[in-house]
Formats: structure tokens, C-alpha cells, sequence
């Protein structure tokens, strides 16, 4: 029998298998936890990460009176858009990471796109 984690793991590896089959940009890759949420951007071909950030930065800390709210998340977005364009990169893929599309996830792109990021 599937546990709930085993089921995620799955969605985790049918999110990537897709978006590496449809593109050689690099990968907008997100991560949340319950009290925080991470995103990198991470050349899968050379296997290095060329831009990360998180409501751990001393950036957003001060910021956010939480990082596990849609808040903290557009501002990680805003952040991570930022630091990808100093390291040259334009264009992505939004790895959501088996996660919905919605709440913290969601808010993390709008705010990305709408700092400059295309995806």
C-alpha cells in the first residue's frame, strides 16, 4: 500500500520527467515546509544551482512577521527574480515540486513573473 509520502514522491517525479522532456532552461524549483518555502533555480544539464532564496534570507527575515505565509512567498518570488537576472538567466520552468498550484506556490510565481521572470 502507498503512503500519502509515497504518493508525493511520485507527483515529485512526473513534474520533472515532464518539464525535462520539454525544455533546457533552467528549473524554477520550489520547496514548502510549515514555516517556510525555499525556491532555486538549478541548471539540471551542469547539475548546479545559479540562483536561491527563502524566507530564511536576511533580505525577507525582517520583512515578513511569518515565512509560511502568501506574503513571505511573493517576496521570496521577488527575490529569486532578482538574483536569476544577475546570474543571466531570463527564461525558466516552474517546478512546483508535486505541490498544488495555489496558495504560497502560487504567489511565489505571480511575484516572480511579475518581477521580470518568464514563465
Amino acid at each position: 500500500m502507498l503512503t500519502r509520502r509515497d504518493l508525493f514522491r511520485r507527483r515529485q517525479r512526473r513534474v520533472r520527467a515532464k518539464l525535462n522532456r520539454k525544455t533546457k532552461r533552467p528549473r524554477l524549483s520550489v520547496f514548502r515546509s510549515s514555516k517556510h518555502i525555499y525556491a532555486q533555480v538549478i541548471d539540471d544539464a551542469n547539475g548546479v544551482t545559479l540562483a536561491a532564496a527563502s524566507t530564511l534570507d536576511k533580505d525577507i527575515k525582517g520583512k515578513a512577521k511569518t515565512g509560511a505565509d502568501r506574503d513571505a512567498a511573493a517576496e521570496v518570488g521577488k527575490l529569486i527574480a532578482a538574483r536569476a537576472k544577475v546570474s543571466g538567466v531570463e527564461a525558466v520552468v516552474f517546478d512546483r515540486g508535486g505541490y498544488m498550484f495555489h496558495g504560497r506556490v502560487k504567489a511565489l510565481a505571480d511575484a516572480a513573473r511579475e518581477a521580470g521572470l518568464k514563465f
